[in-house]
Protein backbone atom coordinates (compact mmCIF):
# COMPACT_ATOMS: atom_id res chain seq x y z
CA UNK A 1 0.00 0.00 0.00
CA UNK A 2 2.79 2.41 0.96
CA UNK A 3 4.65 1.63 -2.28
CA UNK A 4 1.50 2.30 -4.31
CA UNK A 5 1.02 5.67 -2.54
CA UNK A 6 4.61 6.70 -3.27
CA UNK A 7 4.25 5.63 -6.89
CA UNK A 8 1.11 7.74 -7.30
CA UNK A 9 2.72 10.79 -5.71
CA UNK A 10 5.84 10.57 -7.89
CA UNK A 11 5.80 13.01 -10.81
CA UNK A 12 5.38 11.38 -14.23
CA UNK A 13 8.31 12.17 -16.53
CA UNK A 14 8.51 12.77 -20.27
CA UNK A 15 10.69 9.66 -20.48
CA UNK A 16 7.86 7.53 -19.07
CA UNK A 17 5.42 9.00 -21.59
CA UNK A 18 7.87 8.27 -24.40
CA UNK A 19 8.27 4.64 -23.30
CA UNK A 20 4.50 4.14 -22.95
CA UNK A 21 3.81 5.68 -26.36
CA UNK A 22 6.73 3.94 -28.05
CA UNK A 23 8.31 7.19 -29.24
CA UNK A 24 11.47 9.16 -28.53
CA UNK A 25 11.87 11.67 -25.70
CA UNK A 26 12.22 14.48 -28.26
CA UNK A 27 8.89 13.50 -29.86
CA UNK A 28 7.17 14.03 -26.51
CA UNK A 29 8.82 17.44 -26.23
CA UNK A 30 7.64 18.41 -29.73
CA UNK A 31 4.11 17.22 -28.96
CA UNK A 32 3.85 19.81 -26.20
CA UNK A 33 5.62 22.61 -28.09
CA UNK A 34 3.34 24.95 -30.05
CA UNK A 35 4.48 25.17 -33.67
CA UNK A 36 6.96 22.28 -33.46
CA UNK A 37 6.80 19.84 -36.39
CA UNK A 38 5.30 16.42 -35.59
CA UNK A 39 3.00 14.03 -37.44
CA UNK A 40 -0.60 14.81 -36.45
CA UNK A 41 -1.45 11.20 -35.63
CA UNK A 42 1.66 10.77 -33.52
CA UNK A 43 0.96 14.01 -31.63
CA UNK A 44 -2.60 12.86 -30.88
CA UNK A 45 -1.37 9.50 -29.58
CA UNK A 46 1.32 11.09 -27.39
CA UNK A 47 -1.15 13.57 -25.86
CA UNK A 48 -3.60 10.73 -25.19
CA UNK A 49 -0.95 8.64 -23.40
CA UNK A 50 0.23 11.69 -21.46
CA UNK A 51 -3.31 12.39 -20.25
CA UNK A 52 -3.80 8.78 -19.17
CA UNK A 53 -0.57 8.85 -17.17
CA UNK A 54 -1.31 12.26 -15.67
CA UNK A 55 1.76 13.86 -17.22
CA UNK A 56 2.20 17.65 -17.20
CA UNK A 57 5.22 19.18 -18.92
CA UNK A 58 7.68 21.29 -16.92
CA UNK A 59 6.68 24.82 -17.99
CA UNK A 60 9.94 26.34 -16.73
CA UNK A 61 12.10 23.91 -18.69
CA UNK A 62 9.91 24.20 -21.78
CA UNK A 63 10.13 27.98 -21.73
CA UNK A 64 13.91 27.98 -21.38
CA UNK A 65 14.28 25.44 -24.20
CA UNK A 66 11.84 27.30 -26.44
CA UNK A 67 12.10 31.09 -26.31
CA UNK A 68 14.87 31.04 -23.72
CA UNK A 69 12.53 32.52 -21.10
CA UNK A 70 11.42 31.14 -17.77
CA UNK A 71 8.35 33.42 -17.51
CA UNK A 72 9.40 34.05 -13.89
CA UNK A 73 9.27 37.69 -12.79
CA UNK A 74 10.53 38.58 -9.31
CA UNK A 75 8.71 41.31 -7.40
CA UNK A 76 10.73 42.78 -4.55
CA UNK A 77 8.29 44.58 -2.27
CA UNK A 78 8.34 46.41 1.04
CA UNK A 79 6.07 45.83 4.00
CA UNK A 80 2.72 44.35 3.03
CA UNK A 81 1.27 45.80 6.23
CA UNK A 82 1.00 48.96 4.13
CA UNK A 83 -2.43 48.57 2.48
CA UNK A 84 -1.38 50.50 -0.62
CA UNK A 85 1.58 48.21 -1.35
CA UNK A 86 -0.62 45.17 -0.82
CA UNK A 87 -3.21 46.48 -3.30
CA UNK A 88 -0.52 47.29 -5.88
CA UNK A 89 0.96 43.81 -5.49
CA UNK A 90 -2.44 42.20 -6.05
CA UNK A 91 -2.98 44.17 -9.28
CA UNK A 92 0.55 43.43 -10.44
CA UNK A 93 0.24 39.68 -9.86
CA UNK A 94 -3.01 39.53 -11.84
CA UNK A 95 -1.51 41.57 -14.67
CA UNK A 96 1.58 39.36 -14.88
CA UNK A 97 -0.59 36.24 -14.97
CA UNK A 98 -2.51 37.66 -17.92
CA UNK A 99 0.85 38.14 -19.68
CA UNK A 100 1.70 34.48 -19.02
CA UNK A 101 4.28 35.41 -16.37
CA UNK A 102 4.63 33.87 -12.92
CA UNK A 103 5.50 36.17 -10.02
CA UNK A 104 8.16 35.32 -7.45
CA UNK A 105 7.49 37.59 -4.46
CA UNK A 106 10.46 38.61 -2.35
CA UNK A 107 10.52 40.66 0.85
CA UNK A 108 7.47 41.79 2.74
CA UNK A 109 9.43 44.02 5.12
CA UNK A 110 10.84 47.53 4.88
CA UNK A 111 14.30 46.57 6.13
CA UNK A 112 15.09 43.58 3.91
CA UNK A 113 18.77 43.18 3.19
CA UNK A 114 20.51 43.46 -0.14
CA UNK A 115 21.54 39.80 0.21
CA UNK A 116 17.88 38.74 0.39
CA UNK A 117 17.19 40.52 -2.89
CA UNK A 118 20.31 39.18 -4.60
CA UNK A 119 19.38 35.60 -3.67
CA UNK A 120 16.46 35.68 -6.08
CA UNK A 121 18.83 36.52 -8.94
CA UNK A 122 20.08 32.93 -8.70
CA UNK A 123 16.86 31.98 -10.51
CA UNK A 124 16.43 32.33 -14.30
CA UNK A 125 14.29 35.48 -14.19
CA UNK A 126 12.73 37.22 -17.15
CA UNK A 127 12.79 40.46 -15.13
CA UNK A 128 12.92 41.94 -11.64
CA UNK A 129 10.43 44.54 -10.43
CA UNK A 130 11.67 46.59 -7.48
CA UNK A 131 8.71 48.08 -5.58
CA UNK A 132 9.73 50.95 -3.30
CA UNK A 133 11.73 49.96 -0.25
CA UNK A 134 15.26 51.01 0.62
CA UNK A 135 17.30 48.36 -1.19
CA UNK A 136 20.75 49.56 -2.21
CA UNK A 137 21.18 50.56 -5.84
CA UNK A 138 23.89 47.91 -6.23
CA UNK A 139 20.98 45.59 -7.09
CA UNK A 140 20.85 47.48 -10.37
CA UNK A 141 24.50 46.60 -11.07
CA UNK A 142 23.90 42.90 -10.43
CA UNK A 143 20.84 42.89 -12.71
CA UNK A 144 22.89 44.51 -15.46
CA UNK A 145 25.68 41.92 -15.15
CA UNK A 146 23.16 39.08 -15.36
CA UNK A 147 21.14 40.71 -18.18
CA UNK A 148 18.02 40.72 -16.03
CA UNK A 149 15.74 43.65 -16.96
CA UNK A 150 15.01 45.90 -13.95
CA UNK A 151 11.84 47.92 -13.50
CA UNK A 152 11.71 50.24 -10.50
CA UNK A 153 8.42 51.46 -9.03
CA UNK A 154 7.69 53.65 -6.02
CA UNK A 155 11.08 55.34 -5.97
CA UNK A 156 13.07 57.38 -8.47
CA UNK A 157 16.06 55.61 -10.02
CA UNK A 158 17.66 57.18 -13.07
CA UNK A 159 20.04 54.83 -14.87
CA UNK A 160 20.72 53.67 -18.39
CA UNK A 161 18.61 50.65 -19.30
CA UNK A 162 16.45 50.83 -16.16
CA UNK A 163 12.74 51.60 -16.48
CA UNK A 164 11.13 53.54 -13.65
CA UNK A 165 7.57 54.58 -12.79
CA UNK A 166 6.91 56.60 -9.66
CA UNK A 167 4.39 58.91 -8.08
CA UNK A 168 5.63 62.51 -7.98
CA UNK A 169 5.69 62.43 -4.19
CA UNK A 170 7.16 65.90 -3.72
CA UNK A 171 4.58 67.49 -6.00
CA UNK A 172 1.79 65.63 -4.19
CA UNK A 173 2.91 67.05 -0.84
CA UNK A 174 3.05 70.56 -2.30
CA UNK A 175 -0.52 70.21 -3.59
CA UNK A 176 -1.70 68.97 -0.18
CA UNK A 177 -0.17 71.99 1.57
CA UNK A 178 -1.74 74.29 -1.02
CA UNK A 179 -5.17 72.83 -0.25
CA UNK A 180 -4.65 73.36 3.49
CA UNK A 181 -3.59 76.97 2.89
CA UNK A 182 -6.72 77.58 0.80
CA UNK A 183 -8.73 76.70 3.91
CA UNK A 184 -6.88 79.37 5.87
CA UNK A 185 -4.78 76.89 7.82
CA UNK A 186 -1.45 78.30 9.02
CA UNK A 187 -0.28 75.99 11.82
CA UNK A 188 0.70 72.99 9.75
CA UNK A 189 2.17 69.65 10.76
CA UNK A 190 3.41 66.54 8.98
CA UNK A 191 3.22 62.91 10.07
CA UNK A 192 5.54 60.83 7.90
CA UNK A 193 6.49 57.20 7.59
CA UNK A 194 9.89 55.55 7.64
CA UNK A 195 12.67 58.11 7.22
CA UNK A 196 14.87 55.78 5.16
CA UNK A 197 12.27 55.37 2.40
CA UNK A 198 12.73 57.69 -0.57
CA UNK A 199 8.97 58.21 -0.96
CA UNK A 200 8.71 59.61 2.56
CA UNK A 201 11.82 61.75 2.11
CA UNK A 202 10.24 63.31 -0.99
CA UNK A 203 6.86 63.90 0.67
CA UNK A 204 8.50 65.52 3.68
CA UNK A 205 10.68 67.71 1.44
CA UNK A 206 7.62 68.80 -0.55
CA UNK A 207 5.74 69.63 2.65
CA UNK A 208 8.59 71.72 4.07
CA UNK A 209 9.17 73.54 0.79
CA UNK A 210 5.50 74.45 0.33
CA UNK A 211 5.10 75.63 3.94
CA UNK A 212 8.21 77.84 3.78
CA UNK A 213 7.22 79.16 0.36
CA UNK A 214 4.03 80.44 2.02
CA UNK A 215 6.13 82.36 4.55
CA UNK A 216 5.40 79.92 7.37
CA UNK A 217 7.37 77.44 9.45
CA UNK A 218 6.26 73.84 10.05
CA UNK A 219 4.71 73.44 13.50
CA UNK A 220 5.69 69.78 13.68
CA UNK A 221 7.41 67.11 11.58
CA UNK A 222 7.27 63.63 13.10
CA UNK A 223 7.76 60.09 11.79
CA UNK A 224 5.60 57.02 12.38
CA UNK A 225 5.45 53.67 10.60
CA UNK A 226 2.68 54.13 8.01
CA UNK A 227 0.17 52.50 10.38
CA UNK A 228 -3.16 53.64 11.83
CA UNK A 229 -1.70 53.13 15.31
CA UNK A 230 1.31 55.28 14.43
CA UNK A 231 -0.87 58.18 13.30
CA UNK A 232 -3.05 57.88 16.40
CA UNK A 233 -0.06 57.82 18.75
CA UNK A 234 1.88 60.67 17.17
CA UNK A 235 -1.02 63.11 16.97
CA UNK A 236 -1.84 62.29 20.60
CA UNK A 237 1.74 63.03 21.61
CA UNK A 238 1.77 66.30 19.66
CA UNK A 239 -1.43 67.53 21.29
CA UNK A 240 -0.28 66.47 24.76
CA UNK A 241 2.97 68.38 24.22
CA UNK A 242 1.00 71.59 23.61
CA UNK A 243 1.30 71.65 19.81
CA UNK A 244 -1.79 73.40 18.42
CA UNK A 245 -2.18 72.38 14.79
CA UNK A 246 -4.99 73.52 12.54
CA UNK A 247 -3.76 71.63 9.47
CA UNK A 248 -2.18 68.19 9.15
CA UNK A 249 -0.70 66.36 6.17
CA UNK A 250 0.00 62.63 6.58
CA UNK A 251 2.24 60.54 4.33
CA UNK A 252 -0.44 57.88 3.88
CA UNK A 253 -4.14 57.32 4.49
CA UNK A 254 -3.74 54.85 7.37
CA UNK A 255 -1.84 57.40 9.48
CA UNK A 256 -4.31 60.13 8.52
CA UNK A 257 -7.24 58.00 9.70
CA UNK A 258 -5.38 57.19 12.92
CA UNK A 259 -4.71 60.88 13.54
CA UNK A 260 -8.36 61.74 12.94
CA UNK A 261 -9.45 59.02 15.38
CA UNK A 262 -7.12 60.42 18.04
CA UNK A 263 -8.30 63.99 17.49
CA UNK A 264 -11.98 63.09 17.74
CA UNK A 265 -11.95 60.30 20.33
CA UNK A 266 -9.18 61.38 22.69
CA UNK A 267 -9.41 65.16 22.59
CA UNK A 268 -12.83 66.07 21.22
CA UNK A 269 -11.27 68.01 18.35
CA UNK A 270 -13.60 68.52 15.41
CA UNK A 271 -12.31 67.46 11.99
CA UNK A 272 -12.38 69.53 9.82
CA UNK A 273 -13.80 72.48 11.81
CA UNK A 274 -10.80 72.68 14.17
CA UNK A 275 -8.26 70.53 12.34
CA UNK A 276 -7.98 69.87 8.61
CA UNK A 277 -6.42 66.52 7.67
CA UNK A 278 -5.19 65.32 4.27
CA UNK A 279 -3.81 61.83 3.59
CA UNK A 280 -1.94 60.24 0.70
CA UNK A 281 -2.71 57.23 -1.57
CA UNK A 282 -6.55 57.21 -1.74
CA UNK A 283 -7.17 53.71 -0.44
CA UNK A 284 -10.65 52.29 -1.00
CA UNK A 285 -11.52 52.85 2.67
CA UNK A 286 -10.71 56.57 2.36
CA UNK A 287 -13.97 56.97 0.43
CA UNK A 288 -16.10 55.11 2.97
CA UNK A 289 -18.84 57.42 4.33
CA UNK A 290 -17.66 57.05 7.93
CA UNK A 291 -14.23 58.39 6.93
CA UNK A 292 -14.64 60.63 3.87
CA UNK A 293 -10.90 61.30 3.92
CA UNK A 294 -9.53 64.09 1.76
CA UNK A 295 -6.36 62.70 0.21
CA UNK A 296 -3.84 62.70 -2.62
CA UNK A 297 -4.63 59.91 -5.08
CA UNK A 298 -1.56 57.80 -5.89
CA UNK A 299 -3.08 56.07 -8.91
CA UNK A 300 -2.20 52.38 -8.51
CA UNK A 301 -4.00 51.24 -11.68
CA UNK A 302 -1.98 53.70 -13.74
CA UNK A 303 1.24 52.65 -11.99
CA UNK A 304 0.67 48.94 -12.63
CA UNK A 305 -0.34 49.62 -16.24
CA UNK A 306 2.97 51.40 -16.85
CA UNK A 307 4.95 48.59 -15.17
CA UNK A 308 3.33 45.92 -17.36
CA UNK A 309 3.78 48.01 -20.51
CA UNK A 310 7.44 48.65 -19.68
CA UNK A 311 7.99 44.93 -19.06
CA UNK A 312 6.50 43.93 -22.41
CA UNK A 313 8.50 46.57 -24.28
CA UNK A 314 11.74 45.70 -22.47
CA UNK A 315 11.41 41.99 -23.26
CA UNK A 316 10.77 42.83 -26.91
CA UNK A 317 13.64 45.35 -27.11
CA UNK A 318 16.26 44.61 -24.39
CA UNK A 319 18.64 47.32 -25.64
CA UNK A 320 16.16 50.20 -25.61
CA UNK A 321 16.78 53.33 -23.53
CA UNK A 322 15.50 53.36 -19.98
CA UNK A 323 12.19 55.17 -19.45
CA UNK A 324 11.18 57.40 -16.54
CA UNK A 325 7.50 58.08 -15.83
CA UNK A 326 6.43 60.42 -13.01
CA UNK A 327 2.71 60.27 -12.20
CA UNK A 328 1.32 63.44 -10.64
CA UNK A 329 -1.07 62.64 -7.79
CA UNK A 330 -4.58 64.09 -7.84
CA UNK A 331 -6.22 65.83 -4.90
CA UNK A 332 -9.45 64.12 -3.87
CA UNK A 333 -11.75 66.50 -2.00
CA UNK A 334 -13.86 64.85 0.69
CA UNK A 335 -14.82 65.77 4.26
CA UNK A 336 -11.70 66.14 6.40
CA UNK A 337 -10.09 69.39 5.30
Amino acid sequence: MEQERKARSRRITAEQVANAAGVSRSAVSRAFTVGAYLDKGKRTEILKVAQELGYRPNALAAGLQGEGRSNLVAIVTGSLANHYDGDVLSLLVRGLNVMGKWPVIVGGSEDMSEAEVLNVLAYPLDALILRGGSVDESVMIHCSKLNVPLIVSGRVMRSEGVDCVCCDNRRGAEIAVSELLKKGRTRLGYIGGSEHLSSDQERKAGFEFAVRRAGLLPEAIVQADYSHEGGYRLLSELIQSGCELDGLFCANDAMALGAIAAARCEFGISVPADLSVIGFDDLAMAAWPEFGLSTMRNDMEKTVSHILRMLGERLSAPEKQGEMVLIEPEFIFRNTH
